[in-house]
């Protein structure tokens, strides 16, 4: 049961966060903005090319894909979320394009994924917060530079 001071779980607050998740991604927010989707004690990410832990972890890794990736647009196509209490397993599937720079290439590079990922939220004060964010796997679409 969600305590007193955090909003409780639904499948439309779950689904909302998501995709505003990847608007800020796709605008590379100030990183002090994309704290309040997150919980610091707890949380893990887990992308294909390692594992942050904290905010201090998702920092880092928040500098090295805005400053490598550009053009971003993220589209949720599947939120599915099994709720229990105040914590929530998600399945997320989002479509990711973006666009690639490599020194010294005369040209940036399309990048295309369909990714599948198993989120797990839980209740916070102004409604769901990232606790663990796992990326299962990258698809890339047809014509998509290799990552």
């Amino acid at each position: 049961m969600p305590s007193a001071n955090t909003e409780p779980l639904t499948p439309e607050s779950i689904r909302a966060v998501a995709e505003e998740w990847y608007v800020a991604l796709d605008r590379h927010i100030p990183l002090e903005e994309t704290f309040p989707f997150l919980v610091d004690d707890g949380l893990e990410m887990r992308f294909p090319e390692g594992t942050s832990r904290g905010h201090a972890g998702f920092a880092e890794w928040y500098k090295a894909v805005t400053h490598r990736f550009f053009d971003e647009e993220h589209t949720v196509t599947k939120v599915e979320a099994v709720i229990e209490g105040d914590r929530a397993t998600v399945q997320v599937l989002v479509n990711w394009q973006a666009r690639i720079w490599d020194a010294p290439a005369a040209k940036s590079a399309w990048l295309g994924f369909d990714a599948d990922q198993t989120w797990v939220v839980v209740a916070g004060a102004d409604g769901p917060q990232i606790k663990t964010y796992i990326v299962n796997g990258l698809e890339p679409m047809p014509g998509s530079a290799a990552l």
